[in-house]
């Protein structure tokens, strides 16, 4: 372009030419300089410690930082419920040297939780069976009529309930000890005589709780010593005259081997306490000979792999491994580990044979075994050679319903029961390829012939026993309190400000209640076990454990595109405070884009702002739809960003504005792993150079045009 002077004018100055939109850009100082509110940024821990561009470009231009995943409960807590607060420890180390603060980003969330670790805590105990036959005629408390047994002392009652044993279909026997019980015999319940081998070892276990905390013993006619202190949990421990009860299921086991004669008998003596109601499972009340033949007949050979291999057992598809090991099993020494390759996607992609099986196709059989796997996983067995001529039978494998496959939740032992019918010559395949990465452990495979039920019958299987809701109400209440308390506790000198409840409602504005029928893996709902108030508790706990002047935030996303969702998480803000919890502020995370309604954002700064509360935008983005965006794109970005700083500051009062988080530094592919991949919605473009989206967020900062001060002088 040629230049000319106008002579009414007078010479023009290098001063008065026009600036070119980079040059004004690069003018600009660092954002931090144009506001005196928090201006954050939300990074990623590794590149903030270890690119060293990045991390200056973090230092230059902001006063916070919120670590995008290391804080989360995913990244901080391993399988046995332990926090590894070295990276973390690290990073606050380091921001600390270049004068920034930290952000608790996030303490209760359902994504990025150790979900494996927490539904282990609540997972169904699973209690393998009685190794040997019931030597105890059990008939009289499974139909009710107490033939053979004795009400020496019934107390306040003893009779048989339905539904109240292990399962919901389980009997109990209930005793009730009167209101002035206060010896073991005023509550007690005979067994028949039990014929016993002199010189063998006897074991004697059942399932006990009571409605408040009760106590109790067992004695016997027919032993040297019939009022003998035991280790009634054979744990290993102390040696005393009683057990006591809960509310929570328990084994109760010892063994006796001290007869006087070919028979004896036992007493449960409840009478301890007044006033309390005991529940006794009645399938397993076991008196179990530890030292007789064994009398079952497991027609899988090697179906615990206590051969050390695979033995009687073919490898059709290995997968990424499948072998004999030690490692991990569910009784005695060895399982078979199975692991499933990176590209598996079919059953058959890992698959484990057994040698072929006579049966009697005239015979029912039980096929059972155990299966567990290191994350959430899933699988079937089909039998080569037929169940009910039907090679890849449906099967109800847990109870549920028949399907084509069972899923295995993840670090707990699942039991699989099925019936076998109208099968001869069969085969085992274990197919456990439906998808990859996923080792699993498979331990005690059994088929064996079902038999008419009696006083002598062997136990079916293993013991499932499922926590009730208040059990896992607590359990899951203890590890909330154990999370929030360490992570607070521990950073309670460095961090001042959290998240303590993101994302809790849904899109119509109500909350979540946790029913999802296909959790990601690492998703765990706490209001699902604690309900409306599992809020309530972490306010009260991050409040508790950390600093009196803490900032303790509610974080939801979307609220500018569902005022219904902004409505419902103001109202829930006011549930929290009124069950006694205090919310100092709410986090609008406003992840956007082009098309995004201004009119619905100006309407959500003016709802948050009217509860009084600080407010936060707290994870700013705005998506372009392309990591190629042109020219006009990237100048309706920059709108939009300073539209979203220009309305924070016209709605939100000076004294509620806490702040803007920023999400992410760059488009560089490295930071859109796993967020927002093959777009290029942040401040600085992959080269980490300064975008017109820069100038759009500094201008809504500083409340105007900053370049139009800038002259055409050239700088150096």
């Amino acid at each position: 372009m040629d230049w000319g002077r106008d002579p009414s004018y007078g010479e023009v100055t290098t001063a008065e030419l026009p600036l070119a939109l980079s040059e004004k850009i690069s003018r600009y100082e660092s954002l931090k300089t144009y506001t005196d509110f928090t201006l954050g940024v939300g990074i990623g821990l590794d590149l903030y410690m270890n690119d060293e561009t990045y991390r200056n470009i973090v230092n230059e231009n902001f006063d916070e930082i919120a670590v995008g995943y290391a804080m989360k409960h995913a990244a901080m807590v391993n399988a046995q419920g332990e926090l590894n607060f070295g990276p973390v420890d690290g990073l606050i180390a380091k921001a600390k040297e270049a004068g920034l603060t930290v952000y608790g980003h996030t303490l209760v969330w359902h994504k990025n939780q150790n979900a494996s670790y927490l539904n282990g805590l609540i997972a169904p105990t699973v209690v393998p069976a009685p190794a040997g036959s019931n030597a105890l005629d059990i008939t009289g408390l499974q139909d009710g009529s107490f033939d053979g047994w004795s009400k020496l002392n019934p107390g306040a009652g003893i009779t048989i309930v339905d539904g109240a044993g292990l399962s919901s279909t389980a009997k109990a026997v209930q005793l009730v000890s009167s209101s002035s019980s206060a010896n073991a015999w005023d509550l007690q319940l005979g067994s028949p005589d039990i014929a016993v081998v002199s010189g063998h070892n006897y074991e004697i276990s059942f399932y006990i709780k009571s409605d408040q905390p009760g106590k109790g013993r067992i004695s016997f006619s027919g032993l040297s010593n019939n009022y003998p202190w035991q280790d009634w949990y054979s744990t290993g421990g102390s040696y005393t005259e009683a057990f006591e009860t809960t509310s929570q299921w328990q084994q109760v086991k010892f063994t006796v081997n001290d007869f006087t004669g070919s028979t004896f008998s036992m007493f449960f003596d409840l009478g301890y306490l007044p006033d309390v109601t005991y529940y006794i499972d009645v399938d397993n009340i076991m008196v179990v000979d530890l030292d007789a033949e064994p009398t079952e007949v497991n027609y899988v050979q090697n179906g615990g792999f206590e051969t050390g291999d695979l033995t009687n057992w073919t490898v059709n598809n290995a997968g990424a491994g499948i072998e004999a090991t030690a490692e991990d099993k569910f009784s005695g020494d060895y399982s078979v580990k199975m692991t499933s390759s990176s590209s598996s996607a079919n059953a058959w992609d890992l698959q484990l044979e057994s040698d072929q099986i006579s049966l009697d196709p005239a015979k029912t059989y039980t096929f059972s075994f155990n299966v567990k796997s290191n994350i959430d996983g899933k699988g079937r067995v089909s039998f080569p050679g037929g169940v009910d001529g039907n090679q890849y039978p449906w099967m109800d494998w847990t109870g549920t319903g028949a399907s084509e496959a069972f899923t295995t939740p993840a670090g707990v032992w699942t039991a699989i029961s099925v019936q076998l019918t109208n099968t001869s010559d069969v085969k085992l395949s274990f197919d456990m390829g439906y998808l990859p990465d996923v080792t699993y452990y498979i331990d005690d495979i059994k088929i064996v012939e079902n038999t008419t039920k009696s006083a002598q019958a062997t136990a079916a299987g293993p013991i499932v026993i499922e926590k009730t809701p208040e059990e896992k109400a607590q359990i899951i209440g203890d590890a909330m309190e154990s999370w929030i308390s360490q992570m607070v506790s521990h950073y309670k000198d460095d961090v001042h400000a959290w998240d303590v409840v993101n994302e809790p409602m849904n899109e119509d504005g109500t909350l979540r209640d946790g029913n999802v029928s296909d959790p990601a893996s690492d998703e765990f709902y706490w209001v699902k076990y604690l309900g409306e108030n599992y809020a309530v508790t972490a306010f009260n706990l991050a409040r508790q454990y950390g600093n009196p002047d803490d900032k303790l935030f509610i974080n939801d996303y979307n609220l500018e595109y569902s005022l219904e969702k902004c409505d419902g998480l103001i109202q829930y803000v006011s549930y929290i405070e009124s069950q006694g919890a205090t919310v100092d502020g709410i986090g609008t995370q406003m992840h956007l884009s082009l098309s995004s309604d201004t009119v619905k954002i100006a309407q959500m700064f003016q709802k948050l702002a009217a509860t009084g509360k600080l407010i936060k935008v707290s994870e700013l983005d705005i998506k372009v739809g392309t990591s190629s965006p042109t020219d006009e794109q990237l100048a309706q970005q920059a709108a939009l960003y300073q539209y979203v700083v220009d309305a924070y500051m016209k709605y939100v009062p000076e004294n509620q504005r806490y702040g803007i988080t920023a999400w992410g530094v760059s488009d560089n592919e490295q930071e859109h792993v796993n967020w927002i991949p093959d777009d290029a919605p942040n401040l600085w473009d992959a080269n980490y150079e300064r975008k017109y989206a820069y100038k759009g967020f500094a201008d809504g900062l500083a409340g105007r045009d900053v370049s139009a001060d800038f002259t055409g002088e050239l700088q150096y």
